[in-house]
């Protein structure tokens, strides 16, 4: 009765995490020597802050330096903006979304593992290859030598090396934008609990106050990434000035583009999930775009469900039956074409019209309906921050 988990991400940790609170013996093997990478996703939803509290981990997190997000607000001009998502609204234990860099987050969970003696984190531990007995997958191998385990499981992101090495081929649909991370000094009268996007001809940003400094995503057309990077910091300065001038007098806190991070956006799903000893959730199964920032939360929920239906097989010995494997994706399938369907939309009435330069902000008939009927905000509050299926910690795994 053993796992092996590629990938120490929101999706791998707590994955790891659940089935060691099973009593089953995980090993998550993360590449890198610590988790410290900028701008991953760090929005944790209502859902997640939820599971937390089941886990008994709610209050370690609160701990953690974060702030805290009430409402998504579309600035209307100077003084005026309409709610579209009003988390307040939520009838749930935490109705907001906590900003926390993700290596705090993956730190908390680390350590919560390390707690359970059938836990073990590997850093600097990369995989290169698969193991198979016929077409089984009995474990991975790498510098570290071989690693053999009744369930593999692929954590690794959207450019999954597990995924690939099973010759799991993602569905890619079409997607107009990049995203590019950066951040820029706070100031005390900066809003401090909303989220704001700025729209301009061409592209726009969404403003997200931290603790200490502003984060931001601009977001433009797919592809351009060159074109940014030739025309220089100067120009993304004057660009950013020109989109949002009430922070024009702090974009020279960029010194270089190397301060500017590219998000190669994608949006994609797996046919199938698994392969016979090998699964794969999170992005490594279905890559999400960067609009609603669902993302993270998503490959959380995804790992609470397969713990859920794993962790009775992996108690027992021997490799488990595809049939369970295949019961994971049935499980979260529908939330994901959902989202991912929902993602796609907004890209096609709300995205695009403004990269063309033919809209400055949601449709007109939402606008119209935010200011008819305030508490239609709360639609979109919950499909963000609780999401469609919802998963809660399984009896074993909460304290």
């Amino acid at each position: 009765m053993s796992c092996v988990i590629v990938g120490g991400g929101p999706a791998g940790m707590v994955l790891g995490l659940l089935l060691a609170r099973a009593g089953v013996q995980v090993t998550v093997l993360e590449k890198h020597g610590d988790f410290l990478r900028d701008f991953r996703g760090d929005t944790v939803h209502p859902s997640t802050l939820q599971l937390l509290d089941e886990l008994g981990l709610i209050g370690s997190f609160n701990e953690l330096p974060h702030s805290r997000l009430s409402e998504v607000a579309f600035p209307l001009g100077p003084g005026n903006s309409i709610v579209v998502a009003n988390f307040a609204r939520l009838k749930v234990k935490y109705p907001y979304i906590a900003m926390v860099p993700q290596w705090d987050l993956l730190n908390l969970l680390a350590e919560a593992g390390r707690a359970e003696p059938t836990f073990t984190l590997l850093m600097r531990h990369e995989v290169t290859s698969l193991m198979r007995s016929g077409d089984r997958v009995t474990g991975v191998r790498g510098d570290f030598g071989e690693i053999y385990a009744d369930l593999t499981v692929a954590c690794d992101g959207r450019w999954s090396i597990a995924r690939g090495l099973a010759e799991l081929h993602p569905k890619e649909f079409p997607v107009p934008i990049d995203a590019w991370w950066f951040r820029l000094p706070k100031l005390p009268y900066d809003t401090q609990n909303a989220l704001t996007p700025r729209a301009g001809k061409g592209r726009f940003a969404i403003v997200i106050p931290r603790e200490g400094f502003l984060q931001l995503a601009y977001i433009a057309r797919k592809g351009t990434d060159a074109l940014l990077r030739q025309r220089g910091i100067e120009a993304f300065r004057r660009d950013l000035a020109e989109l949002m001038p009430e922070l024009a007098d702090r974009v020279d806190g960029l010194k270089s583009m190397d301060d500017v991070k590219h998000l190669d956006v994608r949006l994609n799903r797996l046919d199938r999930w698994h392969i016979d000893g090998l699964l794969c959730i999170g992005d490594a199964a279905h890559a999400m775009s960067p609009v609603g920032g669902v993302g993270i939360n998503l490959a959380i929920q995804d790992a609470v469900a397969a713990a859920t239906l794993l962790a009775p097989a992996l108690r027992k010995s021997g490799p488990v039956d595809p049939a369970v494997l295949a019961q994971v994706r049935s499980r979260r399938l529908f939330p994901t074409v959902a989202v991912q369907l929902l993602q796609r939309m907004m890209h096609r009435v709300l995205v695009r019209p403004i990269l063309e330069g033919r809209r400055m902000g949601p449709p007109k008939p939402v606008l119209a309906l935010m200011r008819r009927l305030p508490m239609a905000s709360f639609v979109p509050a919950y499909l963000i921050g609780v999401g469609i299926r919802a998963e809660h910690a399984p009896p074993f795994a909460r304290v």
